[in-house]
């Protein structure tokens, strides 16, 4: 019962945390249950503190996982090489199923990396500002005005149909998208190439 409500927390969390398609992150989370259910007889808590312990051992496993990946950078195969491989389920059906949670993970992934975990844990892993303090090693109202700050740049975002999440390795920044047909501002004009 608490596997099955603390995993798509973590999982989330993660998937912000390392980037890429997913696997890493579902890897990290595996390494992460297998320390806390080593560690486990060590926890004295309630359900939140629970939380706050495995978002932070499963954010030291990232963390690791992220050093490790930047002393070991890994080729990419080329692109013929994959066109051959099957497909291990339903790609449409998984996509259209999580779609909606991607893009809010884009967006919030989009934001400045204090304000991404803040709004993470706050939010998708529901830890009271003290639990969330305590993950990070901040002060809880450190952490209260990063997620504030990260809300309010993804309500801002959220209004500008303009702005759209585009990946960029592990992490992701947000990049404004122009109406066709209109000159931006410090682009090159006829006049001025004379």
């Amino acid at each position: 019962m608490v596997f099955r409500t603390v995993q798509p927390l973590l999982l989330r969390y993660l998937r912000v945390m390392v980037g890429g398609d997913g696997t890493d992150a579902e890897d990290i989370a595996s390494e992460a249950w297998l320390q806390i259910a080593r560690d486990l007889h060590t926890f004295q808590g309630d359900g939140d503190g629970f939380r706050g312990w495995a978002a932070t051992i499963a954010r030291h496993r990232a963390l690791d996982h992220l050093r490790a990946r930047r002393r070991r950078p890994t080729a990419d195969l080329p692109v013929e090489e994959l066109l051959d491989l099957p497909a291990r389920d339903d790609t449409e059906g998984s996509a259209l199923a999580t779609m909606g949670t991607r893009e809010a993970l884009d967006l919030i992934a989009g934001l400045p990396k204090d304000q991404a975990e803040a709004v993470l844990l706050r939010v998708v892993l529901q830890l009271d500002a003290e639990s969330a303090a305590r993950v990070l090693g901040k002060r809880a109202g450190s952490v209260r005005m990063a997620a504030h700050r990260g809300l309010r740049k993804l309500a801002k975002l959220l209004d500008s149909p303009a702005t759209v999440p585009v990946q960029r390795g592990p992490s992701r920044r947000l990049e404004k998208k122009s109406a066709e047909g209109v000159t931006q501002p410090g682009a090159s004009t006829l006049k001025d190439m004379r």
